[in-house]
């Protein structure tokens, strides 16, 4: 599973891990993404989404049908 999340767009930042002699090798900050399936009411069908926990936390408030309405509107499959 790729770290990208379908609503946000949120995916891996790169940077380095700094030792205490300072020497520095290459790492990765991968977002929290999470698999969650979501009942879509208007097409009587469960839906299953890659998010981060902030997009989760932003389908609480907006709500599924508008979630699915922004993934749509920026052409991520799902």
């Amino acid at each position: 599973m790729s770290a990208h999340c379908q609503l946000t767009g949120a995916k891996p930042g790169f940077g380095n891990n700094v030792s205490h002699s300072h020497r520095r090798t290459s790492r990765r900050f991968d977002p929290n993404i999470q698999r969650k399936r979501y009942w879509l009411p208007s097409e009587g069908r469960h839906i299953r989404l890659t998010l981060s926990a902030k997009a989760i936390k932003t389908i609480d408030v907006i709500g599924v049908e508008a979630a699915v309405a922004r993934i749509r509107a920026r052409r991520v499959k799902g």
